[in-house]
């Protein structure tokens, strides 16, 4: 990674994964694939690995290039609780190449002041470096919080979980690194 220039943050479910978009109704672009994380065969103590029903990942092969041709202004970091295996499953599918991970703690607490839990330990890890944040859980609390925390210009970016990464999406990153 490059110290001089902004992060991207990414989440998978919601930004990458539409998960919240109707289950029959798949949205335009994005095909299904069905994982089995080893973070998924954990949410199901007591199964062997063979009985637990694949997860099923609807994931957009465009969102790879597109993420790509942001490279050159940001560096690309997993920020999902899928962890190392976003680099196994999801990159793969996207044409992405294994990207550095946020080593979350452990054990998950809420944040202070209503902010979402992952908010404390990305201002942690940017170090001060400007960064931008692709979630579907962030809101205004979180916004505040890196405001008052975060030495660096930030962008905290909220995608709709129903529809994944639009382009309008991708407008806003590439506008906020030409700003930096």
């Amino acid at each position: 990674m490059n110290a001089g220039r902004a992060l991207l943050y990414l989440d998978v479910d919601g930004p990458l994964n539409p998960y919240a978009a109707r289950p029959e109704r798949r949205p335009e672009g994005y095909t299904t694939h069905r994982m089995k994380p080893d973070g998924w065969i954990a949410q199901h103590p007591g199964l062997p690995p063979s009985a637990v029903k694949p997860l099923r990942v609807w994931l957009n092969p465009d969102h790879g290039p597109a993420l790509l041709a942001l490279a050159d202004r940001y560096d690309l970091v997993w920020a999902t609780t899928w962890r190392q295996e976003a680099n196994t499953f999801i990159a793969p599918v996207l044409g992405l190449p294994d990207l550095p991970v946020v080593d979350w703690p452990t054990t998950v607490t809420p944040g202070p002041n209503g902010t979402f839990w992952k908010t404390r330990h990305l201002v942690s890890h940017a170090g001060g470096r400007p960064f931008a944040w692709l979630d579907d859980e962030l809101d205004d609390r979180d916004r505040q919080f890196v405001a008052a925390h975060h030495d660096g210009q930030a962008l905290l970016h909220r995608v709709d979980p129903r529809l994944g990464l639009r382009e309008a999406d991708f407008a806003e990153l590439a506008a906020f690194a030409r700003s930096l």
